[in-house]
């Protein structure tokens, strides 16, 4: 089982949503993304990401980061 990745006192779901609303990427445009990029994740999975209800795996945040073309460091600053 993959870990997940806990969001105390960093607001990892806020920043991948900033980051993808400045790219101009919708949330099913980046599901979309992740799952052709072989990344298990649906359009209700990323919304609760990024209200920070939902903790992230590892390889869905690496996914994330590949597919906003980011950093490590912008998503968990």
């Amino acid at each position: 089982m993959e870990q997940k990745i806990k969001q105390t006192g960093i607001n990892i779901g806020g920043n991948i949503r900033r980051i993808r609303l400045a790219a101009g990427i919708r949330q099913t445009e980046l599901v979309r993304m992740l799952q052709l990029d072989g990344v298990s994740m649906t359009r209700e999975s990323l919304v609760k990401i990024e209200r920070g209800i939902q903790h992230i795996t590892a390889s869905q945040l690496r996914g994330i980061r590949n597919c906003l073309h980011t950093t490590y460091d912008e998503l968990l600053k």
